[in-house]
């Protein structure tokens, strides 16, 4: 993954953006609409045809373009299998364009609701595509796009925040013990696992990535997909007591496992997994504060306040960690 620039996209205006959509021969009506994205910047754009598009502008030197096109390629091969997906429209031979400084793809607009976190039969529905999603991901392996593992998700940003001053001072022992018996404790549920099969994955499949429609769902924003075990896309559909994520993962894999086996050892990974996010996420807003987007939007982050709350929110992942993992409901 290439270096962070966040500063260029202050370039991004909207005669930038819409002009650069016309360069690929679609004529804009003049509307532009910015919508809910931080990592990159995402409009829906009016045309004179009458049907909105989406346009993707990617954070400058986060992917490479072959990483980029490889994602594209995954969500196109979905596609073509009737798995509901909203691949990068193919414009001029191409998905991504380079005008402006900036790299974009454009999009077909497609609505939706989110869907019922609880019920039985959403979850099942949403387990049935996932598991034709990692059908068709086993086919074949990632070239550019990188590995969820504990070194890149879990080393590299840990020392990065330790390193970057972001931590106050007098929570930077505390902090750094935590994490390294954070990372033990990750470790040790990847023995407890054993060698899982990893595969191509959406790589960042919570509910808000979900749209529902009367046709049932589809999945949006493949912008992290990477290699990694299949219960990475599974675990962040879960939330509640021990119990209650106990029952939907039963749902979940109840419509899995009707196109795709699961490995029941990768269990031993959904509280490691979840601790790697953790530290992931905290690294990736570290990363990202000098885009004026971040503080507006993340008022609390960097605060006492919020180390403190990690400090002890690790601490709790290392207890988890220690107990035996989940068991799918009936």
């Amino acid at each position: 993954m290439l270096t962070n620039n966040s500063t260029q996209f202050s370039a991004l205006t909207p005669d930038t953006v819409l002009n650069a959509i016309e360069h690929t021969g679609i004529r804009c009506d003049g509307r532009l609409l910015a919508l809910n994205s931080y990592e990159n910047r995402v409009y829906q754009v009016g045309t004179e045809d009458g049907k909105p598009v989406v346009a993707k502008f990617y954070r400058p030197q986060r992917w490479s373009d072959e990483a980029i096109l490889e994602e594209h390629a995954f969500v196109a091969a979905l596609a073509e299998r009737e798995i509901p997906v909203v691949p990068a429209l193919v414009i001029n031979g191409q998905t991504l364009h380079h005008q402006g400084g900036f790299r974009f793809s454009l999009f077909p607009r497609q609505g939706g609701r989110s869907p019922e976190p609880g019920d039985p039969e959403t979850l099942a529905w949403i387990g049935r595509f996932i598991g034709r999603i990692h059908a068709v991901g086993a086919i074949e392996r990632f070239v550019q796009r990188p590995a969820l593992d504990v070194a890149s998700f879990g080393e590299e940003p840990s020392s990065y925040l330790l390193q970057s001053g972001f931590i106050p001072e007098d929570l930077g022992t505390a902090y750094e013990s935590v994490v390294r018996q954070a990372l033990d404790g990750v470790r040790h549920a990847f023995e407890r696992a054993g060698s899982v099969k990893t595969l191509r994955l959406h790589g960042d499949c919570h509910l808000g990535n979900v749209l529902w429609t009367d046709q049932g769902p589809h999945f949006v924003d493949f912008d992290d997909s990477r290699t990694g075990p299949a219960v990475q896309d599974l675990w962040m559909l879960l939330s509640g007591e021990r119990a209650e994520m106990e029952l939907q993962l039963g749902h979940v894999l109840r419509g899995y496992e009707a196109f795709c086996d699961f490995d029941r050892r990768e269990l031993h990974l959904v509280e490691a997994l979840r601790t790697l996010r953790l530290i992931h996420y905290a690294a990736w807003l570290a990363r990202r504060w000098d885009d004026p987007a971040f503080p507006m939007a993340f008022p609390w982050f960097n605060t006492q306040r919020y180390w403190q709350d990690r400090v002890l929110e690790l601490r709790e992942q290392i207890a988890l960690m220690d107990e035996p993992p989940l068991a799918p409901g009936p």
